[in-house]
């Protein structure tokens, strides 16, 4: 077999394979054993009549028949494979000779993936909550905190916002209760805004004993209620006073009023650290993808959507969901909920093929010592040997898309370790900060974590290796 490649326009190559006659007519030898094991004939087994006998039975023609749909897909992928096609879609194939006599010929239109640039990915510049706590923040926990441990001391004088009133509540439409609006003995208090958006203001300069009538619309609903409210007891929060004797009586393991706002800021900025962090890949390739003015190729989004189906079912499924209950219950039919994911698989191919041209253009590549150590990782997962992973790859032909997985992993921990990351008020974060990185740990070249598998970007296995 003999091939060679051209480029067409519109991300498409043609393929144009030649298969001489001798080896063609091993490929026919083999169509009539097939057709022996499915036609009997006097005096031989099944699949035992040679292929002179069956030939003088049925002529070539069936077997060649047979032989062009059994070989042409076997030849193509050998010359999708010599010639490195990067296929997105089922090639269109003619055969251009050799249909009844003589050698093979056929030509393949292939659909490749489109290489493309993205111009200014050095410069990226990524707005991130801030990781650190302001003081405002600590003085609203400080705030929560003695709230949570204050007593309540009866007033003689009318409810204001902050106090806790003793709430005796009816509501009804048409003089007929509506359910989760009727109770007594309710300890509220005002300015919460739980019941309704002007509630509280009816219990604002309300005394004990007081009875309110008033008509509101409650919060979730769109009809209003008749309102029949009696006021009880009238209570003022009091705050203990935070002194050290206070906080270490509290809370044990700080013994003074400043230790205890440390260990809140201390708690407070991990939670915003690991917030950014969550954020921090999702806003690096959104921004990557807002650099690249292509059409996402119809192809790569239709594998992108079927991807994320079968993922989705499969959740639902490990989760003990029906998918036809799932969308009954959240309104969809079957083709809207697959058209939701029209847009997310859109951005994910553009990030794909950013995050490609960014490993083409900083020359970063996955080598052999890259490849073993995604086998080892897969082998652990599927409980199986790194050694019977490579082979399922190489089986199924999967390792240049492995390949491609561990060079997208690269770009986007290069633009992790070259993005200029800030607050929203601009001001520079400190990436080592927010990578978690320390003086003693990294350096920008050796950074290997693992980000192939954000959601982003399309990624496949290999059925054989993860079972």
């Amino acid at each position: 077999m003999n091939s060679s490649l051209e480029a067409l326009e519109g991300n498409t190559v043609k393929l144009s394979v030649n298969i001489d006659e001798a080896e063609f007519d091993r490929e026919i030898d083999r169509a009539f054993r097939k057709i022996a094991t499915e036609i009997r004939l006097p005096g031989f087994r099944n699949g035992k009549a040679p292929r002179r006998v069956l030939e003088a039975r049925i002529g070539v023609a069936p077997a060649r028949e047979q032989a062009l749909r059994d070989a042409i897909p076997q030849f193509l992928a050998k010359a999708v494979r010599e010639h490195d096609v990067d296929l997105i879609a089922s090639p269109d194939v003619e055969i251009t000779g050799g249909t009844d006599d003589g050698p093979v010929a056929f030509d393949a239109t292939c659909q490749v993936r489109p290489e493309i640039t993205v111009p200014g990915y050095g410069g990226l510049r990524v707005e991130l909550p801030s990781p650190d706590a302001s003081d405002d923040e600590i003085d609203e926990i400080v705030q929560g905190e003695l709230r949570r441990h204050a007593s309540l001391s009866p007033v003689d004088r009318p409810g204001a916002i902050g106090d806790v009133v003793t709430l005796d509540v009816e509501g009804s439409r048409e003089d007929e209760p509506v359910a989760g609006l009727n109770t007594e003995d309710w300890a509220y208090e005002i300015g919460q805004g739980w019941v309704a958006d002007d509630f509280d203001e009816q219990l604002v300069g309300a005394e004990d004993g007081d009875e309110l009538e008033f008509t509101t619309t409650p919060r979730g609903t769109d009809e209003p209620v008749d309102f029949h409210v009696r006021v009880g007891a009238v209570q003022e929060l009091v705050l203990p006073e935070p002194t050290d004797e206070w906080v270490q009586d509290t809370f044990g393991e700080v013994d003074t009023v400043q230790a205890w706002r440390a260990s809140i800021r201390e708690r407070l900025e991990e939670i915003k650290l690991d917030q950014a962090r969550q954020q921090l890949v999702g806003r690096v390739t959104d921004a990557l993808a807002q650099l690249t003015d292509i059409e996402a190729p119809a192809p790569l989004v239709h594998s992108e959507m079927q991807r994320r189906l079968e993922g989705t079912v499969r959740q639902l499924q490990a989760q003990g969901v029906d998918v036809n209950e799932f969308l009954s219950a959240t309104g969809q039919d079957g083709p809207a909920f697959v058209e939701s994911m029209r847009g997310p698989a859109e951005q994910a191919v553009k990030v794909d093929l950013a995050l490609r041209a960014v490993a083409a253009a900083e020359a970063l590549e996955a080598d052999d010592g890259d490849l073993a150590t995604q086998y080892e990782r897969m082998a652990v997962q599927a409980g199986q040997k790194a050694n019977q992973v490579r082979k399922a790859y190489e089986k199924a032909d999967f390792v240049p898309e492995l390949v491609a997985q561990i060079r997208r992993a690269k770009a986007l921990d290069w633009l992790l370790h070259h993005v200029e990351l800030v607050d929203p008020d601009g001001h520079p974060l400190d990436r080592d900060r927010v990578l978690g990185h320390t003086d003693d740990d990294h350096t920008d070249d050796d950074h290997t974590d693992d980000h192939d598998n954000d959601d982003s970007t399309p990624a496949n296995e290999p059925e054989e290796a993860t079972r």
